[in-house]
């Protein structure tokens, strides 16, 4: 398969990278930055001629390949879709749809009305992890489900880097953290239910960071604060250790020790997580309702060590307990009684050795194989526009105190 790149950032560049390994050509790549552009040319082998910093340049030729890699900024998702629709392009797109629930539906709705697919980016679906949790509980083992705990721990120092110095810190600029983090988990919960959402509630804030927490002393930049030394999120103990990976990859191009350190001196990245321009939750309870009964709870917290998801699922028969950072299902059949031994088993889950726990290269395969006229991507655009929804509905009763019915909710888009 052919496919055009559209965001050469840290998730489009995993999706290509995975596409030619695997034999398939990158036939063009846009990306407003010049340098990871150039660097994207070298590494994916693109010619010079065919490498664009505006994406309207290149939906200008019109079709030019199978498939389009959309992974760019939030708010830009909605124009470059309806753009790539209009050429031909079937689309994998990197999550969320948009921040704005109507524009997540124009686009289903354009998708279906031209006969293109578009897969939205829900790793999660593609993981052994939450494969193996979603065929014990469709295998019937268990019963019905009857109520889930499901929590994202986000660690702190991914919310410092992502969410409070980085791309997605403000929802004027990208979307609320509920849509932006946890869209994933929305969607996973209407994957393992198999219904849909009736009613949600939530509540969180931004508590942590912001300026009234900062350390005595402190200044706005980390390489020439005084109490930096002492401080967790000094910007230079959250990268240096990461050179050549994840987060700092991020952060600058060249991965030396030299570069790292004049990005922090100057860019976003080494900027004081207490006196940035963040206004996103750090911390979300949410209870949600479905159509089967089921009901859920679900948290989101930036104050946690470790990134990592958790669940408890109650059906009538048993219960999972599952750690997607352990990679351990445990499962527990009911008993009669407090003193009889209860029927357990645990499951360790293996991977692939992609990211998210084997997520992008299962994505990618599904999206491929799609490509070749294969049974509907799991999360093909139909099935991801309800978790959207639910974001957006759930940041309304945040805001509101109200408790927001789904189908209300959908109307009043209309």
């Amino acid at each position: 398969m052919n496919y055009v790149l559209i965001g050469a950032g840290s998730r489009g560049t995993i999706y290509a990278n995975w596409a030619h390994s695997h034999g398939h050509k990158i036939v063009a790549v846009a990306e407003i930055r010049p340098d990871r552009l150039a660097e994207a040319g070298t590494r994916l082998e693109v010619p010079e001629a065919m490498l664009f910093t505006d994406a309207k340049q290149l939906f200008s030729l019109g079709k030019v390949a199978d498939a389009a890699i959309i992974a760019t900024m939030d708010r830009d998702h909605y124009g470059h879709v309806m753009a790539a629709l209009d050429c031909g392009y079937d689309i994998l797109l990197e999550k969320p749809i948009s921040p704005d629930p109507r524009e997540c539906i124009a686009i289903e709705e354009a998708a279906n009305r031209l006969g293109r697919k578009v897969t939205v980016c829900h790793v999660l679906r593609y993981t052994n992890f939450f494969t193996e949790i979603k065929n014990i509980l469709d295998s019937g083992e268990l019963g019905k489900i009857v109520a889930i705990q499901h929590a994202e721990n986000i660690g702190n120092f991914h919310m410092a880097h992502s969410f409070v110095r980085g791309n997605w810190r403000n929802d004027k600029l990208s979307s609320p953290i509920i849509m932006q983090k946890s869209c994933h988990d929305l969607d996973i919960l209407l994957w393992l239910t198999g219904a849909h959402c009736k009613k949600v509630a939530a509540f969180g804030s931004l508590s942590y960071f912001k300026e009234e927490n900062a350390p005595a002393g402190s200044t706005d930049r980390c390489l020439t604060c005084p109490v930096a030394e002492s401080c967790r999120f000094d910007a230079q103990k959250a990268y240096l250790p990461g050179l050549g990976g994840w987060p700092t990859d991020v952060v600058c191009l060249e991965q030396t020790e030299e570069a790292l350190m004049e990005a922090l001196k100057e860019g976003p990245y080494g900027r004081c997580v207490y006196r940035c321009d963040n206004n996103v939750c750090d911390h979300m309870s949410i209870i949600l309702e479905f159509d089967n009964d089921v009901t859920a709870t679900f948290s989101l917290t930036a104050q946690t060590s470790a990134c990592h998801r958790t669940l408890h699922i109650m059906c009538e028969d048993g219960e999972i307990v599952a750690d997607d950072g352990q990679k351990q299902i445990i499962v527990t059949h009911h008993v009669s009684s407090q003193s009889e031994t209860f029927q357990q088993r645990v499951i360790n889950v293996r991977t692939n050795g992609s990211g998210h726990g084997g997520g992008d290269a299962g994505i990618m395969e599904d999206f491929t194989k799609s490509l070749g006229g294969h049974a509907e991507s799991r999360s093909s655009i139909s099935r991801s526009v309800e978790s959207h929804l639910m974001a957006c509905a759930i940041e309304e009763s945040r805001l509101t105190g109200t408790v927001v019915e789904l189908d209300k909710f959908r109307k009043s888009l209309a």
